[in-house]
């Protein structure tokens, strides 16, 4: 595989997983989109404005293109958390739309530079903190996997809706009555392992 092959792979998985992510609001109210639906807050909305702040310092500040606009969540003295959870003011369209421009930021980057590229990452620990895009390219599909992974349990929980994507869900052939025996013999096995 050439490093060009290599690189466009990368990009791939993280292209699927930005718009996971993205399709995971598709649908639903303004308040569902914000609703904590864990104890720690967890919350589609929020999910997106932490990824997009995220991918915008890796993919931009660590290789001195910094992403332009003013993220406030993360100046000094802001409320900690405040990047995972949208304001009132903050609207779908614009956290969305945020994203997507970082998108377009983040990619501008990754065409520009060889995966061998140099960057440093000012918040990690020194003896890790320069790194090549290839890593960094990791990294941020990680992350994106990650909460992308998370969006879809929040998803579930407010209202049933589950998949990978509108395309493809990926999800076992089953109709509601199937999945809710599923659960319940799920929930049997456990409490049987759990009284043995």
């Amino acid at each position: 595989m050439t490093p060009t092959d290599e690189k466009a792979d990368l990009h791939r998985y993280l292209t699927i997983a930005r718009e996971a992510l993205v399709w995971k609001l598709e649908g639903l109210s303004e308040y569902d989109v914000r609703r904590p639906m864990v104890p720690t807050g967890t919350n589609l909305l929020g999910l997106v404005k932490h990824v997009a702040s995220v991918e915008a310092g890796y993919l931009g500040e660590t290789f001195d293109r910094p992403f332009q606009e003013p993220l406030p969540w993360y100046e000094d003295g802001a409320e900690p958390n405040a990047d995972m959870w949208a304001t009132a003011e903050e609207s779908r369209e614009q956290i969305v739309g945020l994203y997507r421009r970082v998108w377009a930021h983040s990619d501008a980057t990754i065409e520009a530079l060889p995966l061998d590229a140099n960057g440093h990452v000012r918040w990690w620990p020194a003896d890790r903190a320069d790194v090549t895009l290839h890593r960094i390219l990791v990294h941020v599909i990680a992350e994106t996997h990650r909460h992308a992974g998370h969006a879809d349990i929040v998803r579930e929980l407010i209202d049933g809706a589950v998949g990978l994507r509108e395309d493809n869900d990926n999800m076992a052939p089953g109709d509601r009555a199937w999945w809710e025996n599923y659960r319940d013999r799920l929930e049997r096995v456990a409490k049987e392992a759990s009284s043995t």
